[in-house]
């Protein structure tokens, strides 16, 4: 069967998420950026609800992040990244739900694309949606230094999972932002974690192989579609 094709854009927080799994897996795979395409036919036509990423695999087409690495760590079983306890995989399942819920939505959609994206395409920040967020983005964070201040090297402790997989884009793409220079050094435990993960092998092959960060300019409609209101 043929190599696995990643579909979405080079800073897509869950497209990097998959681009992780499959290079921590050693998995040869290629990457097709469509940033050109977003909205348009040939993308609906692999994502109906016009988001990425998307993974193809031979005749297997299958979109959603958490349906893509389930994909992935059944069909690729080698360096495993669910833990063997039911415990831990419930913890580790967690940890995935809280990303999705509660730390992407307001790292990402509120914060990093009022200050980063937006701002790199002429559209002014809403201190509105940036100001709603940070209580909520400093909660998290109360949340992670709690769980690794006993000296756990990742969240579920000694064993890498997909829950660090997850976190670490949000936490790397928010890092942009102001205001991530001033919160994460009252965390020392989560910026250990940061410090560790970003040291992975697997990191830094992923950020050695993306392209300058630049300008996404399918953005421009995110301001239009769905920009938080406050």
């Amino acid at each position: 069967m043929s190599d696995p094709v990643v579909y979405g854009f080079p800073r897509s927080t869950f497209v990097n998420i998959v681009r992780l799994v499959l290079t921590h897996k050693e998995v040869p795979y290629s990457f097709h950026d469509l940033e050109p395409e977003m909205g348009k036919p040939s993308h609906l036509a692999l994502h109906p609800f016009n988001r990425v990423p998307i993974l193809r695999h031979g005749d297997f087409t299958v979109y959603e992040t958490s349906a893509i690495v389930a994909y992935l760590e059944e069909a690729f079983p080698k360096l495993a990244l669910q833990p063997k306890s039911a415990r831990d995989r419930a913890r580790m399942n967690q940890w995935i739900s809280a990303v999705n819920s509660y730390y992407y939505p307001y790292m990402i959609y509120h914060v990093s694309h009022e200050r980063n994206v937006f701002p790199e395409l002429g559209i002014p920040t809403d201190e509105k949606v940036v100001g709603h967020a940070l209580p909520k983005i400093e909660t998290g964070l109360q949340v992670l230094e709690r769980e690794l201040v006993h000296g756990k090297t990742y969240l579920l402790g000694s064993e890498l999972t997909l829950a660090d997989y997850y976190l670490l884009p949000c936490t790397y793409s928010f890092s942009f932002a102001p205001e991530a220079k001033a919160m994460y050094p009252k965390y020392p435990a989560f910026s250990r974690w940061r410090e560790s993960m970003e040291g992975l092998p697997t990191v830094k092959k992923l950020r050695a192989a993306l392209p300058p960060r630049a300008p996404i300019e399918h953005a421009r409609e995110w301001a239009v579609s769905h920009r938080p209101k406050y």
